[in-house]
């Protein structure tokens, strides 16, 4: 019974946010909305372990009291949206459901119902809710026909939201959904998308559909780069006093490290390597505000640059150094362009060059144990993750199921190949990698489409597009591409930044 759940739910679910983000008709969005709320409760229904009924219930009536209240926030304030996503992101909560424990985004899950509760409600009485973002609630339409008429009500027909993302996006939810029918492990299928793909990619439905506010994106920033700045202090305060909280396979780590220096923190979060990847998206945030900003705040960008960069090192994740690395050079190819490339040429030699110079380096790297040592493994479970793909081309393994189709190929456990890509190809098919690639292509060419970062509007597009990027290029080490909600609300906020250039 919980099988057949998980299945229509799947299917239901991810064609109905499909239909969501690429139907031009507001009744077929409403009906793809619908949609996805009931293949949410179904996948809930498949996972939910038995009993505890009085205790869904109570949770059941706390959450709709919750959404309810943000629902009529997120009506009167969209911009509420985006700043509620950055504040829950970092919360990722260790939660056990059946045999395993999963980090799951908790608070996120209580915007994710308002949202849809304030996407429900503009699909129903669109006048309506533009009168309240004016602060004129529910008056009587013939009262102010004048200024009603120059709101900006969502008309009966648009073209989708999320632009070019729209379809790439849409065709990647719904095809996740469907391959869910013939994953090896439905369990592990139904989490990942009731639980990061389904309440993600409907968040970045919402937040596609805001009207272009450039006080707003500044607030943005200085909620990123403020948050980002008290994580490093808490990770710097744990290097100094040999403290982790949440994770004890990080304290384990360390106990073994082969040096007194080597400490790994994670401040706030659960895995290191997350805490990296948001203090990298900040950073880079900042950075745009250094090279191209002419005034005051640039200097005040470089100060918590700064910081933030001291309270990423500890962390020592390879994946964000890396990330960051990229990020600075593809921002410094916008600010000399043609220029820029000898510099990073030169910077990419010296770097080869000091690796390969330091012994215990060029033994890591070119030793006995070459480059499955020098990632801890990691490229063994990618070139595993490729063979699986290579048995199932066409359709994969479904999704959710590289955990299972590793362990019948090796006989060994292995729950991701810690490359989104490769997870993607094993999961969905050589269809699934085609619409991500699309999706990806995307990312790394729109936000600096005509783009000298001369106005605001340019440097909020190139902000956006070095937080996809830097996200895109961890996720090659780390996984955690489509889990992320940072990824999701960046797409979305460069479709926003695109349609006003589109217009101006």
């Amino acid at each position: 019974m919980t099988a057949d759940a998980a299945r229509l739910g799947a299917v239901v679910g991810a064609l109905g946010l499909s239909v969501l983000i690429v139907a031009p008709a507001r009744t077929w969005r409403g009906a793809g909305l619908g949609a996805w709320a009931v293949g949410c409760a179904l996948l809930a229904l498949s996972v939910a372990p038995s009993g505890h009924h009085r205790a869904y219930a109570a949770a059941a009536f706390v959450g709709l009291i919750a959404a309810l209240v943000a629902g009529w926030l997120f009506v009167r304030w969209p911009w509420l949206i985006p700043a509620a996503v950055i504040a829950c992101a970092p919360a990722r909560i260790p939660v056990t459901i059946g045999a395993k424990t999963y980090n799951l985004l908790l608070p996120l899950y209580v915007v994710v119902a308002g949202v849809a509760v304030a996407l429900a409600v503009e699909l129903l009485v669109p006048a309506r809710v533009a009168l309240l973002r004016r602060g004129r609630v529910f008056e009587p339409r013939g009262r102010h026909s004048g200024e009603e008429a120059e709101l900006e009500v969502p008309p009966d027909r648009e073209e989708p939201v999320l632009g070019v993302f729209a379809w790439p996006a849409a065709l990647l939810i719904g095809w996740s959904g469907l391959a869910l029918l013939w994953s090896e492990d439905r369990h592990q299928g139904a989490i990942y998308l009731l639980f990061y793909m389904l309440p993600l990619g409907l968040i970045a439905a919402a937040i596609a559909r805001l009207p272009w506010r450039i006080e707003w994106v500044k607030v943005l920033y200085a909620e990123l780069s403020v948050m980002a700045a008290v994580f490093a202090a808490v990770g710097i305060e744990q290097y100094l006093s040999r403290t982790i909280y949440w994770n004890p396979k990080v304290k384990v780590d360390n106990a073994y490290a082969p040096v007194g220096w080597f400490y790994r923190v994670n401040s706030v979060f659960y895995d290191p390597s997350i805490y990296g990847r948001f203090l990298v998206v900040a950073i880079l945030a900042s950075l745009v505000l250094v090279l191209f900003e002419r005034s005051r705040w640039a200097w005040v960008a470089a100060v918590l640059a700064a910081f933030t960069t001291v309270g990423l090192i500890p962390s020592f994740s390879q994946s964000s150094f890396f990330a960051l690395a990229v990020g600075i050079a593809v921002a410094l190819v916008v600010l000399w362009r043609r220029a820029a490339i000898l510099p990073l040429v030169v910077a990419a030699a010296v770097l080869a060059a000091v690796t390969l110079g330091v012994p215990q380096l060029r033994h890591r790297v070119l030793g006995k144990a070459g480059i499955s040592h020098a990632t801890g493994g990691r490229s063994s479970l990618v070139s595993n993750g490729i063979k699986i793909a290579e048995h199932h081309p066409l359709i994969g393994v479904g999704t959710g199921g590289f955990a299972v189709g590793y362990h019948k190929l090796t006989h060994h456990a292995g729950r991701a190949s810690h490359t989104a890509p490769i997870t993607v190809a094993a999961e969905t098919g050589i269809a699934g990698l085609a619409f991500l690639a699309w999706l990806l292509a995307g990312t790394v060419t729109l936000p600096y489409r005509r783009n000298r970062a001369a106005t605001s509007l340019d440097r909020a597009r190139l902000a956006f597009g070095l937080a996809l990027l830097a996200v895109a290029v961890h996720s090659l080490f780390y996984n955690a591409l489509i889990e992320d909600p940072i990824f999701w609300a960046g797409l979305a906020l460069t479709a926003v930044a695109w349609r006003q250039v589109a217009r101006a």
